[in-house]
This record gives structure tokens, C-alpha cells and sequence, in this order.
């Protein structure tokens, strides 16, 4: 989601009502019109709009997309909220091309929103600045939105950040009037939409570590993927090369694109085989398993770690460190990613014995990579903040010794420039991801005791009630184990009170919790968005409604309005 901003100053609509007309009269502009409109409309001038458009663009008809499948009972819901004479509530893919839409009248030509095809609008310029864009009557290309304005919001794939599309709001003219007023209505409904698609996500992710788990009981080499995740049995490893399982993995997600045979047998190279099933969810296949079988040949063991000392014995935190165990068994590059506060590092160091460390947030790499091409272990933290020469002189160490002991962490945000994205694609056929705090509820108990202080004379250590356990259970975790650290810390060091911590004690958004009624997806992500505000302002409510523009008696009603 992007945060609400204001628009920037705009010069009076009667002004530039009259800037547009002298341009498309081909008349000298006076001082005054923005440059981003005008470049707007020279660009609409040069693709061939019309202004005068006063019939639908051709209609353009998208197959049915996961961002369609998870926007539309979202979008569904918000719509009669809307007053459909005035507003309209609009869906588009990446390419602009409408996939839903509610409350436009038949002579708009709203079936394509590129500026190709209607010149400026809100929901290009939104996909084209990746943020909340507004675009206000003279500010459109064409004669029909003169008296319309529209804002819009881009969704984006919520564990990539790849843009998926754009949710606009539009409703008579209103650029004098401060913030848009469907602002909020298209930032809420984003992130309903967003969530919508983690939660499809991840559900299609546990059917395919099912499946994975299932085929490779006793021991058997078996590998899950679905173009995005890899699942690789210790036996799957030991019996394929990196490129042979880059190759293996082109084959099986074109198999997974076509969806047609369910079972499939491959020969995938001289010394092995395997046989492909297709894994079903929800009337589409979201993966498959190719469980594989050596042809005329053995592979040697190679001893390994098989535990790490760090906590947790959940599914997805064991199934992440197996692989990271598995993978540094041979002495080779080893990329660590995740959201910030995973662990890491905590991970890398138990990971390989005293590396030298470095942290590319605060200095170059310097003379530890002449080490590391002598089989000194180095790791890499915070990869993504590597200045562009060591990441360049990185990219040429590997290209050279591709199998020195280094390890990288990298935690995903804004998109890796070219320099960077190389390494991470020569170090992505050797990567684990940690799993989200979040997706690991079932560790937060033992990890409150790895976490707590050891004891000290006269102070008994840190317990916590049931009601404060079920509540830790439940929060999110934005800031992941670093997050659930600093909470521990600060009871340890601030509480006046003895015996168990109880959930009074906790920060209101923990606290708070998961509402105890079922919630519209507008209510969630309301909530959501209050709870943040609340965590960013330190729990003030004063503050709080102030900075989501709303009045505090508001924000109470709101507030017992989710607790109901």
C-alpha cells in the first residue's frame, strides 16, 4: 500500500481549462501549466488520441487472473458502498486493460486506461510513479473526464513487489477539495486485495509442501516446484547439479503452464529419471513433484550438520534451515533472504564456522575477498546495501572461483538495480528463504525463552500468562523475531509489576489482536491501517486520528466498533 499524501499544488482549474484548449488549438501556452500535464498531453498528441473520443475503445477481454480471482469479492463488496451515479470503482492489469469495473456508463471508453489509448489518467500515471496518483478534470487528454476526477492506487504482488495492476476510484470533479475523497477507498481496498493474494499464495504453497512432504517419505530424491519455490529433498540434492535442477525446473513449470497430463515420466539426463505429478488446487495446478530415480549409478553421502542451535521446530522454519544445512554441506556460495528480523544471520554464523563478517551498510569490502578466495568463509550482510563497484568486483570474483565458502544475506525491497540482480541470479540456484515470524506462530513460545535474559540474582525470569501467549500468538510480527526481541527487552527492563507478564502489559497492537468478529474486507483493512497508526504514533490516539485525517471520537467508535 502506499501512504496517503496530498497532491501537489495545482494551478486553478478555470486556468488550465484554458492552458488545454489553447494546446489542442495548437496556440502558445501561457506560464503556469505543470510540466508533467503538459508532457501528458504531447504524449497523447503523439500516440493519436483523440480528445473528442465519444465512443468505447475496442473492448478488450482478459483471461481470468489470479489478480482478478482475489480482487473480485473484495471489489464486489466495496462497489455498493459507492454511490454509482457519482463514482465508479475500476480494476485494471498491468498492462491497463479493465478487469472489473462497477458504476461507468456505457459511453465511457474505459476498456483500456493506457495513455495509448485515452491519453493521461490516474491509474497510468499510478503504474507509471509505482504510488497513489491523482489526475483532475483539465489534467485528462480527453473531453469526457474534464469533469472527472480519479485517483488510483497500484497493487503489487505481495511478496515480490512486482506490479500487478491498478484499483482507481473516480468521481465528479474535485481537485480543490484536498485529498481525493475515494483515496481511501482505493488505498483500503489494496490492501484487502493484497492480503487476498498472500493468503491464496500462501495456501497454494502449504498444498505444494504437502505434496512435497507426502512423495518423499522414506528417503526418496523428490523435488516440488512452481516456478517461484523449489522444495529439494536431501536425496534430490545429493543426486542433481545446480544446473541440472535449473534445468529440471524449466521443464516441470512448462508442464505446470500447460496443465494438461497429470503424471508425467522424464528422462533428465544420462543418470536419472523422473516422474512428474501435476499438484491440484482449487480447479488449478499450482506446482508439481518430480520424484526422481538414479539410472546405472550411486551417490557418495556427503556429512553434513543436521541441526543448527537456534529455536523453532515449526514446519516452515525446519523445512528452511534443512535446506540451508543441505546446501552448506559443499563449500560454495549460499544466499540467505527473507524479510527483515528472520534471523539471518543467526543462521549464517551457525551455518559456518568464525566466517568474517561484513556488513555492506557500513563499509567496502576491502581485502576480505583476497581471503575468501583463499578458503577463509566470508559472509556478506545487508547484500543489497553493497555499493556498485563491490558488487561488481563480486560479480567478477565468482565468474572466476564459482565455488568460494561465501555467504549472503539479502532482505528483498525496492527492485535490485542491474549489478546487483546479476548476483543474485548467479547465487539464486544455491538460496534459502526464512520463513515470516507470522508463519511460524508455533515457535513464539520457544522462542519468548531463547530470547529472555539469563537469570540474575533476585530476579526471576520472564513468564507470561495464557491470555498474553494467545495474543503474541496472533500478532503479525511486521518486524519479525528482531520485532518479538526488542518487546522481550523492554518488559525485561521496564516492568514494575511481578509474576507472569499478563496481555494488559503488552503494546496495543499486540494487545489488540485479531478482531473477535468476522470483519469486510473494508473493516480489515481499515483496522490494519488504524493499528499502524496507532503503532507509528506510540499508541497516542490524539496523534493518531490526526494522521488519518479523522476526528479522535471517530477513531474511538471505530475502535469498539471492531471489538463488538
Amino acid at each position: 500500500m502506499t501512504t496517503a499524501e496530498r497532491p501537489t499544488a495545482r494551478p486553478a482549474l478555470a486556468s488550465l481549462r484554458r492552458a488545454r484548449e489553447l494546446f489542442l488549438r495548437g496556440h502558445q501556452l501561457p506560464d503556469g501549466v505543470p510540466e508533467e500535464v503538459l508532457a501528458a498531453w504531447k504524449r497523447a498528441r503523439f500516440f493519436g488520441v483523440r480528445h473528442d473520443i465519444r465512443e468505447s475503445a475496442p473492448t478488450v477481454s482478459p483471461t481470468e487472473s489470479p489478480l482478478l480471482t482475489a480482487a473480485r469479492p473484495v471489489l464486489e463488496r466495496i462497489a455498493p458502498t459507492l454511490d454509482s451515479g457519482q463514482s465508479t470503482l475500476v480494476l485494471t492489469d498491468d498492462r491497463l486493460r479493465v478487469l472489473w469495473a462497477a458504476g461507468l456508463t456505457p459511453d465511457h471508453p474505459h476498456h483500456d486506461l493506457s495513455e495509448q489509448a485515452v491519453g493521461h489518467n490516474s491509474a497510468a500515471l499510478a503504474l507509471h510513479t509505482r504510488r497513489r496518483a491523482e489526475v483532475h478534470g483539465p489534467e485528462h487528454f480527453l473531453d469526457l473526464w474534464q469533469d472527472v476526477s480519479g485517483v488510483s492506487v497500484p497493487v503489487r504482488e505481495p511478496e515480490t513487489g512486482r506490479l500487478l495492476g491498478t484499483v482507481t476510484v473516480s468521481c465528479g470533479l474535485c481537485a480543490e477539495c484536498g485529498p481525493h475523497p475515494g483515496a481511501p477507498v482505493a488505498e483500503a481496498a489494496v490492501i484487502a486485495v493484497e492480503a487476498e493474494l498472500l493468503s491464496r499464495s500462501r495456501a497454494a504453497e502449504r498444498v505444494l509442501l504437502d505434496a512435497y512432504l507426502r512423495a518423499g517419505q522414506q528417503g526418496r530424491a523428490v523435488v516440488a516446484l512452481d516456478g517461484r519455490n523449489r522444495f529439494v529433498s536431501e536425496a534430490a540434492g545429493q543426486l542433481l547439479t545446480p544446473e541440472e535442477l535449473d534445468a529440471l525446473e524449466g521443464r516441470v513449470v512448462a508442464l505446470v503452464r500447460e496443465g494438461t497430463e497429470t503424471r508425467t515420466r522424464l528422462s533428465d539426463g544420462p543418470g536419472h529419471a523422473a516422474t512428474v505429478t501435476l499438484v491440484p488446487h482449487r480447479g488449478s495446478v499450482v506446482g508439481a513433484v518430480a520424484v526422481l530415480e538414479p539410472i546405472g549409478h550411486t551417490i557418495m553421502s556427503a556429512t553434513s550438520r543436521t541441526t543448527v542451535g537456534l529455536a523453532g521446530g515449526s514446519l516452515p522454519w525446519r523445512h528452511a534451515v534443512g535446506r540451508a544445512v543441505e546446501l552448506a554441506a559443499s563449500p560454495e556460495p549460499l544466499l540467505i533472504t527473507g524479510e527483515r528480523g528472520t534471523g539471518k544471520t543467526s543462521l549464517a554464523r551457525e551455518l559456518v564456522t568464525d566466517p568474517v563478517t561484513v556488513d555492506a551498510a557500513e563499509g567496502e569490502l576491502g581485502a576480505e575477498l583476497e581471503g575468501l578466495v583463499k578458503g577463509r568463509p566470508l559472509l556478506i550482510r545487508h547484500v543489497e546495501r553493497l555499493a556498485p563497484p563491490d558488487t561488481a568486483t563480486l560479480n567478477s570474483l565468482l565468474d572466476t572461483h564459482p565455488g568460494v565458502p561465501l555467504l549472503v544475506t539479502y532482505t528483498p525491497g525496492a527492485a535490485p538495480g542491474p549489478c546487483l540482480q546479476r548476483l543474485l541470479d548467479t547465487l539464486a540456484a544455491r538460496s534459502v528463504t526464512l520463513p515470516a515470524l507470522r508463519e511460524r506462530a508455533d515457535d513464539i513460545r520457544e522462542l519468548l525463552t531463547s530470547l529472555a535474559p539469563g537469570p540474575t540474582p533476585g530476579q526471576p525470569p520472564l513468564t507470561w500468562t495464557l491470555d498474553a501467549l494467545r495474543a503474541l500468538e496472533r500478532h503479525p510480527w511486521p518486524g519479525n523475531i528482531t520485532e518479538l526481541a526488542h518487546l522481550v527487552r523492554a518488559l525485561t527492563e521496564g516492568r514494575r509489576s511481578t509474576g507472569p507478564v499478563r496481555r494488559t502489559e503488552l503494546p496495543d497492537p499486540v494487545r489488540e489482536g485479531p478482531a473477535p468478529r468476522p470483519l469486510t474486507p473494508m473493516e480489515r483493512a481499515e483496522r490494519a491501517a488504524i493499528l499502524e497508526a496507532l503503532r507509528l504514533n506510540g499508541g497516542n490516539k490524539a496523534r493518531t486520528a490526526a494522521a488519518l485525517g479523522i476526528g479522535r471520537a471517530t477513531l474511538y467508535r471505530k475502535l469498539r466498533g471492531y471489538r463488538g
